[in-house]
């Protein structure tokens, strides 16, 4: 009799979030990856059901952080399903994001701090809105308790600018194709 086996398919309640991008579950997933899983999408770490400037956050945290500290982002793959909204939200929440790096980047010694290149607003904005979520991460020098708390702190309030106001009918024709002039920034 021939032997059968099961395999345990990946899901959302026992996959553990990983560095970098997966081509399925089986491999792993990052924070976005599993938000596509939750919001019932294609496997991807660009959901559209996500703001894109929360997603380019949370998919540069998910790879800069270590492991322990990834796993505080498991309940936000939840949390930022439906976030997707209007132009005006999501330009407001790029703002905060540059804001935020400012800010991060201005609590670095003296001698960094002018070294430093650019300053608010420094993010090609031809990049797309991700890019902010993903500059604001990357403004983190040293990740520890204090800037991990801030962190979770910016994408709860980035979360909380415009919940709800997710149209899915307007919204996706906007963003399922980018224009030609608008180059996209490159995924890990």
């Amino acid at each position: 009799m021939a032997e059968q086996r099961t395999v345990a398919q990946a899901s959302h309640q026992t996959i553990r979030l990983s560095k970098g991008k997966h081509a399925s579950p089986s491999e792993g997933a990052c924070v976005m990856e599993l938000a596509s899983m939750l919001a019932g999408e294609p496997f991807t770490d660009r959901p559209a059901t996500v703001c894109p400037v929360i997603a380019g956050f949370m998919r540069a945290y998910n790879d800069r952080v270590d492991d322990d500290r990834r796993q505080d982002l498991y309940r936000y793959a939840a949390e930022v399903v439906g976030t997707r909204t209007t132009p005006e939200v999501e330009h407001a929440r790029e703002r905060r994001c540059l804001e935020w790096a400012d800010g991060m980047r201005r609590q670095r010694p003296r001698p960094l701090r002018w070294m430093a290149r650019g300053g608010p607003g420094s993010v090609d904005r031809r990049l797309g809105l991700d890019a902010a979520g993903t500059y604001a991460a990357r403004s983190i020098r040293r990740h520890g308790d204090r800037t991990h708390a801030a962190a979770l702190a910016l994408v709860d309030e980035l979360i909380a600018m415009g919940r709800n106001s997710y149209d899915p009918a307007t919204t996706a024709a906007t963003t399922s194709a980018p224009s030609a002039d608008t180059p996209q920034l490159a995924t890990r």
